[in-house]
């Protein structure tokens, strides 16, 4: 520009018919300018002359041409762009590299979109829905299964198990018996409706019962101790006409030598060792 400033204020030649440049009130010819102040552009290094756009990012220089996205190359000017660490990106390669991607569709989750958090996943609001009814999930209470989501009702209608007693889902946990899913609260003594869940228990005619039911209730009884038999831990236990024995108490009358694995001989009620028997 031209005006009434007639000489360099750095290097004090003519300014008559020649472009100039003002800094706080001073005139400078264009060269002198540059050199004092002149601005040096962060990709190519050069000075950004005055006749030169300038455009500055927090507290850094390029020229026009010069700032461009350090991924793709395309132009920032105007453009909305991001930075990371000190590096300029256009959104959609900033978004490519940095931004969180969809757990169900894998496609980019873009700054300013909404998106949902859940078990350390991200997805698009509108990727984040029951997998049987579509229906958005948002902060409705889910359950997961094979890494699809489903709201709480169409999961009980499609998956959850009832209970073999008051036919009501199980929701979590659960004991199976006798092929069928119960409660952990329903699964009782068939008697005294003690919970079995981690129990030993025994079971008669479809019914599971507790040791101490079982031993009064239903369990035979040893025709020589009197005492039930359970055949808890795969005790051994004898059978002979009606009558059973455990393992231990079955031996001779007479002699009391075990008689499990060996021949025996009856009389009366007495049940004799071959020995005995033949004596």
């Amino acid at each position: 520009m031209t005006s009434s400033h007639t000489d360099c204020h750095f290097c004090l030649q003519s300014l008559r018919g020649r472009k100039y440049a003002l800094r706080e009130e001073n005139a400078y010819c264009v060269p002198c300018y540059d050199s004092l102040y002149a601005n040096p552009c962060e990709e190519c290094k050069q000075p950004i002359e005055c006749n030169s756009k300038d455009l500055a990012y927090k507290g850094r220089h390029w020229h026009e041409g010069c700032f461009r996205c350090a991924k793709c190359s395309r132009s920032l000017v105007e453009k909305p762009f991001a930075a990371k660490d000190e590096v300029l990106l256009c959104t959609e390669c900033y978004s490519d590299e940095y931004s969180s991607k969809c757990f169900h569709c894998q496609k980019t989750i873009m700054p300013g979109s909404r998106k949902m958090e859940f078990k350390g996943c991200s997805w698009h609001e509108s990727c984040f829905i029951c997998q049987y009814c579509r229906q958005p999930l948002g902060t409705k209470p889910l359950i997961t299964k094979d890494n699809e989501n489903y709201c709480v009702p169409c999961f009980e209608k499609q998956f959850a198990h009832r209970c073999y007693a008051c036919k009501k889902v199980i929701t979590s946990g659960g004991v199976t018996y006798d092929d069928q899913p119960w409660h952990k609260e329903c699964f009782v003594c068939a008697m005294c409706k003690t919970q079995l869940s981690g129990q030993r228990f025994i079971s008669k005619d479809e019914y599971p019962y507790c040791v101490d039911c079982f031993s009064k209730f239903c369990a035979k009884k040893c025709a020589a101790c009197k005492k039930p038999i359970t055949a808890l831990g795969g005790a051994k236990y004898i059978s002979f006409e009606q009558h059973q024995w455990h393992g231990e108490c079955f031996t001779c009358t007479k002699c009391s030598v075990s008689l499990v694995g060996q021949e025996f001989l009856t009389q009366q009620d007495d049940i004799l060792c071959h020995k005995c028997g033949s004596a």
